[in-house]
């Protein structure tokens, strides 16, 4: 075989070589395998979607838990209606809902065309008051609607905390209710003064009106009533 040739197969073998390789990377993308979250996502007809949802537990919680937690989702309504989400539970537990500023509320409309973030601050909350799930792992979680639609889904469950206390879901757990906190110590109870009692140790004391007084000095010049003579 001529210098040539051998030149022109090596220069072909290379370049498939290249090829390959490029179309390789090319399949290794994300975008080209559609590599999607970790976090649990859920369709409802053609017109609701849940993305990213979680269950949030304590602070630093790990393994078995047991306690409040709260679930996290966004969900978004493609229809030119609105939706509402009237129930949220895990296992077997209902989760409350309330607005950013920590009013009840009955249910969470999902406006037409948009979508509701359910979770974090300035956002409202779907808390379980008592979840009993692994962190780490997954809890069936359920969303039921108002208009009977309903759909199950393996919600991963996080701590609210993460290293150094920056975590992905940090401030996105249950805050601690005001029953929780400890109470302040009582104040001592004031003493209300009884009239005619003698304080101890207060100077000035007077006693009730027509009370004996005992051992109230008697003035020098004081008239003593004369007592009649009896007969």
């Amino acid at each position: 075989m001529s210098r040539s040739l051998r030149r022109g197969s090596i220069a072909a073998i290379a370049a498939i070589a290249i090829a390959s390789l490029s179309s390789c990377a090319a399949g290794n993308t994300p975008d080209t395998l559609q590599v999607k979250p970790d976090n649990a996502a859920a369709t409802i007809g053609t017109n609701l979607r849940l993305n990213n949802i979680v269950i949030v537990t304590g602070e630093h919680a790990s393994g078995d838990y047991t306690g409040a937690a709260n679930v996290v989702v966004n969900i978004a309504n493609t229809a030119n209606t609105p939706a509402e989400l009237q129930s949220v539970t895990v296992g077997t537990s209902a989760a409350t809902f309330t607005d950013a500023a920590g009013a009840p509320l009955s249910g969470i409309v999902v406006p037409a065309g948009g979508s509701v973030a359910i979770g974090g601050q300035g956002n409202p909350s779907a808390t379980v008051a008592s979840a009993t799930v692994h962190v780490g792992g997954f809890a069936p979680t359920t969303f039921a609607f108002k208009d009977g639609q309903k759909v199950d889904a393996q919600a991963g469950v996080s701590p609210d905390s993460g290293e150094n206390g920056r975590g992905l879901y940090k401030g996105f757990g249950p805050t601690p209710s005001a029953s929780a906190t400890p109470a302040k110590g009582s104040s001592p109870a004031a003493t209300v003064p009884v009239p005619g009692a003698t304080t101890p140790g207060a100077a000035g004391t007077t006693a009730a009106p027509g009370a004996p007084t005992t051992g109230a000095a008697v003035p020098a010049n004081a008239t003593t009533p004369a007592v009649p003579a009896a007969h």
